[in-house]
């Protein structure tokens, strides 16, 4: 088994979404025996970690799994880790986006589709 960070990428949507974007970047610490399973791994848990909950004013605020567009080996860590956490406020959320599609493309060797989210 191998250590690897991957980066899992949440999108923060209060409401109605007419909000400032929000993007929350987690680096996740994962143990595999390759850089394809901790891809993999880290996706699983970018979905099953995906949740909502209402704030003070009553409004539904989600963190939607959008996709993990980096992976990195690392030596030795505990497996399933929050390393790190950023939110992001992009000027084009979609310019964003688009790129963070693309990033997940490429660690799957596939050829960038453009997602709609």
């Amino acid at each position: 088994m191998y250590w690897f960070v991957a980066k899992v990428v949440y999108q923060i949507i209060c409401g109605n979404g007419t909000h400032t974007p929000q993007f929350d970047e987690q680096l996740r610490l994962i143990s595999a025996i390759s850089k394809k399973e901790a891809y993999q791994k880290a996706r699983e848990i970018g979905m099953q970690e995906q949740y909502a909950f209402k704030n003070q004013q009553q409004e539904l605020v989600q963190w939607k799994f959008i996709n993990v567009p980096e992976v990195y080996t690392l030596d030795h860590l505990t497996d399933g880790m929050e390393l790190y956490s950023r939110i992001e406020e992009p000027g084009d959320p979609n310019s964003y986006l688009a790129w963070l599609q693309m990033k997940s493309a490429q660690l799957q060797g596939q050829q960038y589709i453009e997602v709609n989210v």
